[in-house]
């Protein structure tokens, strides 16, 4: 349906012309386009005409201002009244072009807003003598890293002319330029203790987000980078948690609350144990938010007795609840066979034992149970038919044995289960060449332990429901490492300098928080909505460029995002969103070349 306009009716009358007004619009038949009357409105003088003419609100680049055009059908003359701010526009040779993303990237605009980081950050990276605008280049390194994960080299080539940033942030190619954002990255560290309690402010005043109980994990990431490396870099070979043992590493020490909002991270050496990062990381947090009572969760790994024993003698005591190795259960599984089972909820019941100042609970799932025992029978079941094959197979010895090693390794929580008895090194072995049974002891063992896990904590007064969802609670910052791992794409990192290593952690951190402020977002609504399919569904949300030319050689540029569809409107709807005006289109000077 065309937008309604205003219709001159011409009669002569008494020897005179006399224009008679009414506003129409066109509509369209099989037969094409016919006119259809809407209103009359008689004679009417130029200040009425002007205020019933449809007007557009159009930037002159010429002038740097804006000014108001009446638009007219180039096959229809520009009426007396607006002849000072009519335009003839050639309809039939208007032009799209330059189609971009631009649904996500507002998602990420929305998002850092709603931060307030570009508040945070504008007396932090003031603008360059050259005009640079930092804090916009740091954004778009962080909406990149959230919306389309990749390398700076990839934003500045191709990614960056791809999106709406430009038009969404007022700015142009300058943002994407390599060197600015290579630069940009050298000048973000410095401020990191600040704006973790930037975050922390924010976070509490938008979500009501508690920092009492803190969730402490550990995980690794490579880079491609080859040594030497200078004394004390922290680019170093260690335990790989991504299976890339021939790749030098940093480790990623990380706290984060219940609900994922993360309160700290640390940058150490790739050969770093995890035992012996608690200590600093506890002075760390106490140095930015205070003494306070904090309940630490973490996994067996981390804690030693003596950094324990620490926790429980500060003042105020630093809470805390951690697994224990299955060697402590079979320490205290006579005493704990005498505790009664206490329910704490359906399918869930625990035993408490009172040792040494700490508490210790025994948690029993029956959904674990289920899962672990299926698990053990699935592996039994395919070692058992593994070793019955290579039994039968004619193998020299070496041959046997290294095929018993990689049976060993693809079964290995199987083959505590079993024992082998191999023919004596003099003799030639023949099928079968080999004899096994199963260790039923070890096996009533592992039926009795599975979906049992013990935990040990100093919150004695803590009922005993409460220690176990705290400890389920740990998921969450397992949680983080996979979503700045796989749908941040923080591996692998190909920065040759250290800085710039860290700096890329954090970039991919912040994209991190902008994704866990969205997962907030959408939790009330549905436990199913990800941020990754929120992201996705508004990048089918596109702008694009419609150019009409006019009949004097200019032309008039519309930059228009899609209308949203029901489903974007929905959500929008739900999450009490808005997406923002269309902007003012702009109209060239005579000559003028349009850019690419």
């Amino acid at each position: 349906m065309a937008k309604p306009f205003l219709h001159c009716h011409h009669r002569f009358k008494n020897g005179k012309d006399h224009c008679y007004w009414s506003i129409a619009e066109k509509v369209p038949t099989r037969r094409g386009w016919v006119q259809r009357h809407l209103l009359y409105l008689g004679e009417i003088n130029d200040s009425q005409k002007a205020a019933w003419t449809k007007v557009t609100a159009v930037f002159d680049p010429g002038r740097g201002q804006t000014r108001e055009l009446a638009l007219y059908p180039a096959n229809r003359a520009v009426p007396e009244h607006a002849a000072d701010y009519g335009v003839q526009v050639r309809l039939d040779q208007f032009e799209l072009r330059r189609p971009r993303q631009w649904g996500a990237c507002w998602v990420g605009c929305r998002l850092w807003d709603q931060l307030k980081l570009d508040e945070f950050w504008r007396e932090r990276l003031p603008d360059s003598r050259a005009g640079t605008c930092w804090r916009q280049v740091l954004e778009t390194l962080t909406i990149y890293r959230l919306v389309d994960p990749g390398s700076e080299w990839r934003l500045h080539r191709q990614w960056f002319q791809n999106s709406a940033l430009a038009d969404l942030l007022a700015a142009d190619f300058g943002l994407a330029q390599k060197d600015n954002l290579y630069r940009c990255l050298d000048k973000v560290l410095a401020h990191r203790p600040a704006l973790f309690q930037h975050l922390q402010r924010r976070w509490a005043d938008l979500f009501g987000a508690k920092f009492e109980v803190l969730l402490y994990d550990l995980t690794s990431t490579y880079f491609e980078s080859h040594p030497p490396f200078p004394e004390g870099d922290k680019r170093q070979y260690g335990h790989s948690r991504d299976k890339r043992s021939d790749c030098v590493q940093v480790v990623i020490a990380l706290v984060v609350t219940p609900e994922g909002f993360p309160l700290a991270y640390e940058v150490l050496a790739g050969h770093t144990a995890d035992k012996t990062t608690l200590r600093g990381f506890l002075a760390r947090i106490e140095k930015l938010y205070g003494k306070a009572e904090r309940v630490w969760v973490m996994d067996r790994g981390i804690p030693t007795e003596e950094v324990l024993a620490e926790m429980r003698a500060s003042d105020p005591p630093v809470h805390y609840l951690v697994g224990t190795p299955k060697g402590r259960l079979s320490r205290y599984e006579k005493q704990l066979l005498e505790q009664p089972w206490q329910t704490v909820r359906a399918g869930v019941q625990v035993k408490l034992l009172d040792q040494e100042g700490e508490l210790y609970v025994l948690a029993e799932s029956q959904d674990r149970v289920g899962k672990e025992r299926a698990m053990r029978r699935r592996q039994l079941k395919g070692l058992v038919q593994r070793l019955q094959d290579l039994a039968q197979m004619e193998l020299t010895r070496d041959q046997l044995l290294l095929k018993l090693g990689a049976a060993k390794n693809q079964f290995p929580a199987a083959w505590r289960l079993v024992t082998i008895h191999t023919p004596d090194p003099a003799t030639e072995p023949q099928p079968p060449n080999f004899t096994f049974t199963l260790r039923r002891d070890k096996l009533r063992q592992a039926r009795r332990r599975e979906g049992r896990y013990l935990l040990r904590s100093n919150l004695s007064a803590q009922a005993p429901e409460k220690l176990w969802q705290f400890y389920l609670q740990l998921t969450q910052v397992e949680a983080a490492f996979k979503d700045l791992k796989d749908d941040l794409s923080l591996r692998p990192i190909f920065h040759p300098a250290e800085q710039r290593i860290e700096a890329h952690i954090f970039v991919s951190f912040l994209a991190y928080c902008l994704h866990v402020s969205l997962r907030a977002c959408l939790r009330p609504l549905a436990p199913g909505l990800t941020p990754r399919s929120l992201l996705d569904k508004f990048a089918a949300i596109p702008m694009l460029d419609v150019h009409f030319p006019t009949s004097d050689g200019r032309e008039l540029v519309f930059c228009r995002y899609t209308q949203p569809e029901p489903d974007h409107k929905m959500i929008l709807a739900q999450l009490g969103w808005e997406l923002p005006p269309q902007a003012p289109p702009r109209i060239t000077q005579k000559g003028q070349r349009l850019p690419e």
